[in-house]
């Protein structure tokens, strides 16, 4: 093979040769690397930075071409350790194992590109003291799930590493309760029932993920109707029976009922907003995030084994968006 050196960020570009060919992709760019594991080669892989002369490279098991191109986009390196910041934050609960806090809309979990500070980890940090340091990944000590930047509501992090390996477990395989409220456009039909198919990244933006015939993880999204207000819009209760990356959005997108204030899966005004009079149907469409909100969660206590349940209220700006439509709209 050819290959650039290896930057500390931005392209590299290898070109298989026949010795190559048939050879998993992921493992084929690990080599010619030679200072990054295969793992941290698929991750890369599932965050659609790899292409190749011939497109988007999605599989990390593809089998490599001979005389292909293949140019791998390495992100900057994040900070070894994440530092304490003094950001506030709700706590639900807490012990010596865990804490269960409500999240505001507009707080990244963990640092990543683009966020390597100013996060729900970092606040924790200041919130735990150092002990806290070490209790799973290095950058993203505690985390056990994660909820979008944009959306809100409960989470439970781990305070300890018994803590840490008890729910990461538990949410691998879905064994606890949890539910979210998204507002929809449009009124799904029937009121309610599943919604099932595979995602995986979207080809053509890889910030986004898409239902996949091929190569995608399969997802499951139940629901059902608390609310309606005609066929303009619906408060939906949402529950996961699988955990992939913006599911809840992604399903009810591919449904034809996105959830109000989606930044990524709203590329055009739905065809519901034309059902809603001025200036509600402005409010909605200007809403700043996607109205979707982790309600509730229950888990058995990872040292104990007794039952926790956890609910956090809808937040103001959608509990008054949802207020500004029973105003204007008849609800049913």
């Amino acid at each position: 093979m050819t290959a650039s050196s290896q930057p500390a960020s931005g392209p590299f570009r290898v070109t298989a040769t026949a010795a190559h060919a048939g050879q998993r992709v992921d493992r084929f760019i690990a080599e010619a690397i030679g200072t990054m594991s295969r793992s941290r080669v698929k991750t890369l892989i599932d965050e659609s930075r790899l292409r190749s002369d011939q497109g988007l490279v999605t599989q990390p098991a593809e089998p490599v071409r001979a005389g292909g191109i293949y140019i791998l986009d390495i992100p900057p390196p994040l900070p070894a350790t994440p530092q304490p910041q003094d950001i506030p934050f709700t706590v639900l609960y807490e012990d010596d194992d865990l804490i269960v806090l409500d999240k505001p809309a507009g707080l990244v979990v963990h640092p990543a590109p683009g966020n390597q500070d100013g996060t729900l980890v970092n606040a924790l940090l200041a919130h735990c003291g150092p002990g806290f340091i070490g209790i799973g990944a290095e950058r993203r000590p505690g985390i056990v799930h994660r909820l979008d930047k944009d959306t809100s509501g409960v989470m439970v992090v781990a305070k300890t590493q018994l803590a840490n390996d008890v729910l990461t477990n538990a949410f691998a395989t879905r064994d606890l309760e949890r539910s979210y409220v998204a507002l929809c456009w449009g009124l799904p039909i029937p009121p309610g029932g599943e919604i099932e198919g595979a995602i995986g990244r979207d080809k053509r933006d890889r910030k986004r993920m898409a239902l996949v015939a091929h190569g995608g993880k399969p997802a499951l999204t139940r629901y059902r109707t608390l609310r309606a207000w005609g066929t303009s819009l619906a408060l939906l209760e949402c529950r996961l029976a699988t955990g992939r990356t913006h599911q809840i959005r992604v399903h009810l997108s591919a449904s034809g009922h996105p959830v109000v204030g989606d930044p990524l899966y709203i590329r055009r005004v739905p065809a519901a907003a034309k059902t809603v009079p001025q200036p509600l149907r402005g409010e909605l469409l200007d809403f700043p995030r996607q109205a979707l909100h982790a309600a509730s969660l229950g888990f058995a206590h990872p040292r104990t084994g007794a039952t926790l349940s956890f609910q956090a209220a809808i937040p103001d700006d959608m509990a008054a968006l949802i207020n500004h439509i029973d105003r204007d709209l008849t609800a049913c």
